[in-house]
């Protein structure tokens, strides 16, 4: 157990010097780093919002719009369900925020109501067992049949639609290169996100503040806008103004509601220039289903204009001069290079499932964080020296050793979470401290088991081989529990949790290596080392 091969202490000693090199950069200003050699590592430990101050908004979900599209999606699934039942309603609409369904023939109320049933889906889940339903449908007078979202249903569509909108918003903050943000979920419907290092807020704002929702839509053949204000909306059309970042500013358009091909089936958009006029537009492309929608509909209608609308604005309206068949085209409009980027990666994210509107916005300060860190880098060398005082007088020169290993095991944290780029917060450093401890805790376990053995009647090298040997067993169990507990954190936590997490199961690995390798490895040299002074040893614990 105590025998170390040249290569293997070769690799334990190469470990230790590549940890150096990848936590010295957080030594160093940034300007230092730009003067080092390119095979150097200059990766530094990012701070989160705590510590270097940033970004801050809250963001509240419009449940309202959430209720309409419900309600609209509704009303055309009932309409096509009563079609395929062969049961034509004089009228289906919306009415006090539920969908009325008027019946030519009141005598088919019960029929309509079985076939509308099916529409109804239940709330909770399988594993869990179901608790209710999402919608509630009764009859009126008259051949009138009501279908109203039940409260529990709309909560359950908001829980949702929180969950999509937390994906979409990580998304597009990722999409402007960083893995520092938080986004997580405070109460029913608002979104809390939080931007390292970000003291405008102007480029967050307008990328979380569009929902982004695309779609390519169908113009009325005959009608035009105005003449269907000036009459009758025809049953499935709407009327869509033009959009003030587009070409269609200032007009309208009579556009079938259903759309033609859905944003879902966009897989990419990229910002890009026109080969023509050189200005910024965007290209995107559609998957394979899309595709196939698009094509067809463009075989059918060429010489026709179609729309292509983004948040229910006509962003553009071109005329059809070709059948489009590979599933890829072009938005032009009055873009900048930085409107057509930023477009393009909300676009690239998908579309948010509800509008955000911004409650909360603040920039956080980095005085609270120096603040932080000046008492983090306190406390750790506080803790740290008198860990080393303690572990020294108790265990003598083998406390030495377990002082060199806890240097060790601090200087590998850093440089792990250097090297992945794991965000460093207020509770990271807390994580890091008490990683100081289980590094010592370790140590006292194998010296604790190493003076049983002696007091057992062993000899000195049988003593300390049997104390690592015994004692790795027991360190493993008490590290496992732990990191089991780091996973739950982790996993069921979020933000400054999630960094605690981190940190501590990055101590975990750590303490284990330096306990049981970098220890024993130093433990096995003084052996080596008092064997060749005078050939007998003592055991100094």
């Amino acid at each position: 157990m105590l025998h170390f091969s040249r290569l293997k202490m070769i690799a334990v000693l190469l470990t230790c010097l590549v940890s150096i090199l990848f936590a010295l950069p957080n030594l160093f200003t940034k300007e230092q780093l730009a003067s080092w050699p390119r095979f150097l590592p200059t990766k530094q430990m990012p701070l989160g919002l705590d510590l270097q101050g940033g970004a801050h908004l809250l963001l509240a979900m419009d449940t309202e719009e959430l209720r309409r599209e419900w309600l609209q999606t509704l009303r055309d699934d009932a309409r096509r369900t009563l079609r395929d039942a062969k049961i034509f309603p004089t009228g289906v609409g919306i009415v006090n925020n539920q969908v009325q369904v008027r019946l030519a023939k009141p005598e088919e109320a019960d029929a309509a109501v079985r076939e509308l049933r099916k529409l109804i889906q239940p709330l909770g889940s399988a594993v869990l067992g179901t608790s209710g339903e999402d919608l509630a449908i009764t009859k009126g007078e008259g051949g009138t049949i009501l279908l109203a979202p039940t409260p529990p249903g709309l909560q359950q569509r908001v829980v949702h639609a929180a969950g999509a909108a937390i994906e979409t918003v990580n998304r597009r903050i990722n999409a402007l290169g960083t893995s520092e943000s938080t986004v997580v979920r405070q109460g029913a419907d608002r979104i809390l996100v939080q931007y390292p290092g970000l003291t405008d807020t102007k480029v967050l704002k307008d990328l979380l503040g569009q929902t982004a929702k695309l779609s390519f839509h169908e113009v009325h053949p005959t009608m035009t806008a105005e003449e269907a204000r000036q009459g009758r909306i025809p049953p499935g059309y709407r009327i869509y103004p033009g959009s003030e970042r587009g070409d269609e500013q200032g007009a309208a358009y009579l556009l079938r509601e259903t759309p033609v091909v859905p944003g879902e089936n966009l897989v990419d958009a990229q910002p890009a220039f026109d080969q023509r006029t050189n200005e910024p537009i965007i290209s995107f492309r559609f998957d394979q289903a899309g595709a196939r929608r698009f094509a067809r509909f463009t075989q059918d209608n060429v010489g026709r204009p179609f729309a292509i609308v983004l948040d229910d604005k006509v962003l553009s309206a071109p005329v059809i001069r070709e059948p489009i068949l590979g599933g890829s085209g072009q938005i032009s409009g009055s873009f900048t290079v930085e409107s057509a980027n930023t477009l393009a990666v909300q676009l690239r994210s998908g579309a948010l499932p509800v509008k955000l509107t911004i409650a909360e916005e603040r920039t956080v300060g980095p005085s609270l964080g120096a603040d932080s860190i000046a008492a983090g880098k306190m406390a750790s060398i506080v803790g740290g020296l008198t860990t080393i005082l303690l572990v020294t007088f108790a265990y003598g020169t083998f406390g030495i050793f377990a002082a060199l290993a806890l240097i060790v095991n601090g200087i590998m944290v850093v440089a792990l979470m250097s090297a992945v780029g794991t965000t460093l917060t207020l509770p990271g450093i807390a994580g890091l401290v008490l990683t100081v401890g289980m590094a010592v805790d370790a140590n006292v376990i194998i010296y604790e088991r190493i003076r049983e053995e002696i007091r057992a009647g062993k000899s000195a090298v049988s003593a300390i081989d049997s104390g690592f040997t015994r004692a790795s067993t027991t360190i493993l169990d008490s590290q496992l529990t732990t990191f089991a507990a780091a996973i739950i954190m982790f996993w069921l936590g979020s933000g400054p949790i999630r960094g605690f997490a981190v940190t501590l199961t990055i101590g975990i690995f750590t303490s284990i290596f330096t306990a049981i390798t970098v220890t024993r490895l130093l433990a096995a040299l003084w052996l080596r080392s008092e064997r060749a002074k005078s050939g007998r040893i003592e055991v100094p614990i």
